[in-house]
């Protein structure tokens, strides 16, 4: 196991991550004002495409984990790497 992969694609799976949750957010912000404008106006407005405020919450929460436990992939990868250079001073 190289320990430069270990990060890089610790670090990959977290941006990965994080542009999901993004995406997520920006999804959830449209659905709602779309919510809310539909209320002020009293018109029906065309639905969006694109997935509901619930699987977006989802998506979020699922996201979240993931960026998790790619840090711990990141963090895990630096003590082996800290035990490494212990062992070779």
């Amino acid at each position: 196991m190289e320990i430069s992969s270990a990060f890089a694609s610790g670090f990959q799976g977290f941006q990965r991550a994080s542009n999901a949750v993004t995406e997520a957010t920006v999804n959830i912000n449209q659905q709602a004002a779309q919510s809310s404008n539909q209320r002020t106006l009293e018109t029906p407005i065309e639905p969006t495409l694109g997935p509901s405020i619930e699987q977006s919450l989802v998506t979020l929460g699922n996201e979240q984990i993931n960026a998790e436990a790619n840090l711990k992939s990141v963090k895990t990868a630096d003590e082996m790497l800290g035990s490494i250079i212990d062992l070779r001073v």
